[in-house]
Formats: C-alpha cells, structure tokens, sequence
C-alpha cells in the first residue's frame, strides 16, 4: 500500500522554524514592543542580560530618538556661528581659521544674515599661492534648510550630495544657525551627559574617581560656589559656561583651561558651540618664595 508523503510546505514549515514550542508560545503571550518606548526598554534589558553592548545600547537609542528631532533641536545657534566676512583682508580671514579650526565656514556679505556660499579651509591656501584669485570663486554653493527638517531625512541628505554643512533658517527666512553632519551623528553615538543619571546629581556636578569633577557648563554658578565652597561672581552669568565664555572671551573649545575663584576648568567636550562638560580641579597655589 502506498503511503502519501506529507504536504511539502508544511514539512518545510516545520524544518525551516528551530524554535521550541515553549519559546513559540512565550512569544505569543509576550509579542514584541509596540511602541518606541517599549523598544527603548528592551534594548536595557538586553543590555542587562549582556546580549549588546553598552555602547551598542546607546547608539541604537540615538537612532530612535534622532528620528524624532529636528535641526533646529541641534543647530548651533547663529550669534555661536563662526563666520567668514568676504571683503576681510585674507590675513583677518587665515587668522579665524587658525583660530577655529574648523573644516567649512559659511560667508557673509554686508550682514552676518546675508550667507553668500561655504569656503573649504584648505581651499583658502590657494589665495596664498595666487594672491590674484577672487575669493567668491573659491565658494561653493550653500545648502538651506528649515529648522524643522527632521535629523533622518538630513543625514540622508548629507550623504546623497556629500555635503557636510548647512544654514538653517527660521520661519522668516532669516539664518537661525548652522548644521553639521558631525552634529547628527553625535546624536547617534551618544554624549557624554548620557553616562549619568540626572537624578544622582541634579546640580550637574559629578565626583570622579581621581577626586576631580566634572561639571555640566549650564550648571548654576551658585550649587558650583555651594559645592565647591568659592566665591565665584553670581552677579553677571547664571551659569558656569556663561562665565568661562566671558572669562577666555570667546566661546570655550576642547582643551583649553580657564582658572578663577581657585577653581581650575578644563573644557572636557563641547557641543552645538557651547561646553556641555568641564573638568574642575583645584588650582595650584603659586609657590611663594623664600626669604633670605
């Protein structure tokens, strides 16, 4: 007698599905995340069960949250713009970009508003080989885009034309600030603020293990004086960022160090032009020499 072999798809079905009837039923009770929260909160538990990373963690969470952001949540405000004036004398504008180190620079005529084009640092060294070139030939076009231009579809852009700056301009057409493609990662990889818990130290001062501490640059001037029992001015500035900015007289970059009210400050990590963290020591008292 002729026995008929089983359906083939069910057969393959079967072969095909290595998981247990246990961990198929779990996985009808407890179906998966229906919402970006619930995602966010399985990816900590897998992080807790050591399936990822931490820092696979956190990025993965950037992707999420950067989906729902805007250039305008992460542009560097206009009046923090570095800014190339076209009839500055190439000396005035070689000294900016030394002094920036920045990569790109937006091009201003008459007016800080009126954005004519994007120079390239490297190509300002061919107005020192040719000092005859006109500097307008050496923009490149500059790319506008709404402040509400969601951070997704930017990098996407960014990628596709291989643009890596872009003006963002406000509802009235008027330049609210600048966008990098640094800026839009950085909301992918993290920050540095993301490896604390804000409730642990709402002042935004954190000890670290070497005795130093690390304070947030928009940290109130007066938990930094209570903290760190100083005498630092609250007349002026609001926060330590605002007063350290006054201080160096520009806005703070990586590495540099200001001192006052016996408080050393090491700018640990910027961000959008402004120090999200400083490294705060005490400051060495000048040795006093003896008498003879």
């Amino acid at each position: 007698m002729l026995v008929s072999e089983p359906h083939p798809s069910r057969s393959l079905s079967r072969s095909s599905d290595k998981r247990t009837l246990f961990e198929r039923l779990v996985e009808f009770i407890s179906p998966g995340p229906d919402s970006k929260d619930e995602l966010i909160e399985t990816l900590a538990e897998a992080e807790d069960r050591e399936l990822i990373e931490p820092e696979s963690r956190l990025m993965l969470e950037g992707v999420l949250r950067m989906a729902d952001m805007t250039a305008g949540d992460v542009m560097v405000a206009a009046p923090r713009m570095d800014l190339l004036d076209i009839d500055a004398p190439y000396e005035e504008l070689l000294a900016i970009v030394i002094d920036t180190a920045h990569s790109r620079f937006p091009v201003y005529e008459d007016q800080r508003d009126n954005i004519i084009g994007i120079l390239m640092a490297k190509d300002l060294l061919k107005l020192q080989r040719a000092p005859e070139l006109n500097l307008r030939t050496l923009l490149r076009p500059a790319v506008f885009v709404p402040e509400s231009k969601r951070l997704n579809e930017l990098l996407r852009d960014f990628r596709s034309n291989r643009n890596h700056l872009a003006i963002v301009i406000d509802e009235f057409g008027k330049t609210a600030g600048l966008i990098t493609i640094e800026d839009v990662l950085e909301e992918i990889v993290g920050e540095i603020e993301d490896e604390f818990d804000d409730d642990d130290a709402p002042t935004g001062i954190y000890t670290l293990a070497d005795g130093s501490h690390r304070v947030a640059g928009d940290a109130n001037i007066e938990a930094v004086n209570a903290f760190f029992a100083a005498e630092l001015p609250e007349d002026v500035f609001d926060t330590i960022g605002g007063l350290i900015s006054h201080e160096l007289g520009h806005v703070p970059r990586r590495g540099e160090v200001a001192q006052i009210g016996g408080l050393r400050f090491a700018v640990m990590f910027t961000r959008a032009g402004a120090v999200r963290w400083f490294k705060v020591t005490r400051a060495e008292a000048p040795a006093v020499a003896a008498d003879h």
